[in-house]
């Protein structure tokens, strides 16, 4: 479907055209119509495929239609991290900017007086994280009384943070009559729960759920745990690399590979959870500007982080859960592009694994790198001992039985 099917006000058509966007992608074509004339959505598809214009346009339409003088928000967006409350009002300027509205982000790490100044001179939409709004609403900077939108950006990832007793504190002070969009990567039964406790009869969009995009060439390289270094070291200098994040499980993680990588000589950024927002905010523009080859993050940047010509994901660490392993990967390939996604994988990691090839419903290829010794022992101080092999074979039995117990040869 085109564009120019939907009905849009004519200066956010005026706006898609000058962006160069024709074709909507199925998520939006599907969720925009009903979305415009008012329904609860619930809107469920892999990332990389448009969810943020799918809630964005239908929102900015109704906003233009009520010709009414508002001081007070009419639209709050909730995300669940800085990283992309940025990127989502950077569409929605771009979206709005033949327009008249004012966008205004609200997240932590951020100065809060010029935050306070936008609220109070009156803003139409409001883009935020949870934490950081209920500041704002304790300070009673922000009045719900005019609001009409409610959209819930990435819910799962906002339920995983450990954000519904803010969500719930943020919605008991909106009107109750309102329209609520939900937009989610899974549709776990976490996030319908929360659709029960907050919309309305809602209309469910699925696209593609939990399935990478076939663009994503994806391998496992099965690697001893003191080697993982040397052999991302390895790939990098053997690979045609345009741009490439790597995903480490910690912080000091994070920590350790980009040193490591600047040793040797590779353009890299890096950003977590212990960065300052002005030095995340640095970095990503460094790397999406090409200033930096390789981006190390914790699993902050796994979803919101929205680059172009991305070539390569890494997955030095295993993610900690299936769904995850699908929005890291999703960094790469987006647009129609090709990319590769590489994990290394430890013999510890070998259950998460089995549990990731589940879900996707097929084997990922293991490979080894040609002429890379994985035979280097480790240093002493990295051997386990032998009551620790032990514990960890009893622990790994364990687990399987556990995930055995909880049906991990169905698929859902």
């Amino acid at each position: 479907m085109k564009f120019s099917q939907l009905n849009l006000s004519q200066s956010l058509q005026k706006a898609i055209d000058a962006m160069g966007y024709e074709e909507a992608t199925p998520i939006q074509a599907q969720a925009i119509p009903p979305a415009m004339e008012g329904h609860d959505i619930i809107g469920c598809a892999q990332t990389g495929t448009g969810k943020t214009a799918a809630f964005l346009l239908p929102a900015l339409h109704q906003v233009l239609a009520d010709s009414r003088k508002i001081k007070n928000p009419r639209v709050v967006v909730l995300a669940p991290t800085r990283e992309l409350v940025i990127q989502v009002t950077g569409e929605a300027r771009k979206l709005a900017n033949r327009t008249a509205l004012h966008i205004t982000p609200i997240y932590g790490g951020a100065r809060m007086r010029p935050q306070i100044d936008k609220l109070r001179r009156g803003t139409d939409i409001i883009i935020a994280t949870p934490g950081r709004l209920q500041d704002h609403m304790r300070r009673r900077n922000v009045n719900f009384k005019d609001l009409q939108i409610l959209i819930l950006d990435e819910a799962d990832r906002m339920l995983d943070m450990g954000f519904l007793p803010d969500i719930k504190q943020i919605v008991s002070r909106m009107p109750q009559q309102r329209q609520t969009m939900l937009f989610s990567a899974t549709m776990s039964p976490q996030v319908m729960n929360l659709t029960r406790q907050f919309q309305r009869d809602p209309q469910i969009i699925e696209i593609d759920i939990a399935t990478p995009p076939q663009a994503i060439r994806q391998a496992l390289y099965p690697v001893p745990k003191h080697l993982k270094t040397d052999l991302l070291l390895a790939l990098l200098d053997r690979m045609d690399i345009n741009s490439m994040l790597v995903f480490t499980a910690t912080k000091q993680e994070a920590d350790i590979v980009t040193r490591k990588l600047i040793e040797a000589k590779i353009s890299v950024a890096c950003i977590h959870g212990d960065f300052r927002q002005r030095q995340r905010i640095s970095a990503l523009e460094g790397f999406r500007k090409g200033k930096h080859q390789v981006l190390v993050a914790t699993n902050i940047a796994a979803r919101g982080l929205d680059v172009e010509g991305i070539s390569h994901v890494i997955n030095y660490d295993a993610p900690e859960n299936p769904e995850n392993y699908v929005h890291r990967i999703g960094r790469t390939a987006r647009a129609e592009a090709e990319g590769d996604a590489i994990t290394l994988v430890t013999p510890d990691d070998e259950a998460m694994i089995h549990r990731i090839e589940y879900l996707l419903g097929y084997k990922i290829e293991r490979k080894t790198l040609p002429d890379f010794d994985y035979n280097v022992p480790a240093p002493s101080w990295a051997r386990p001992s032998t009551e620790a092999l032990l514990r960890n074979r009893t622990k790994s039995s364990n687990l399987a039985d556990r995930w055995r117990s909880m049906g991990g040869g169905r698929r859902r």
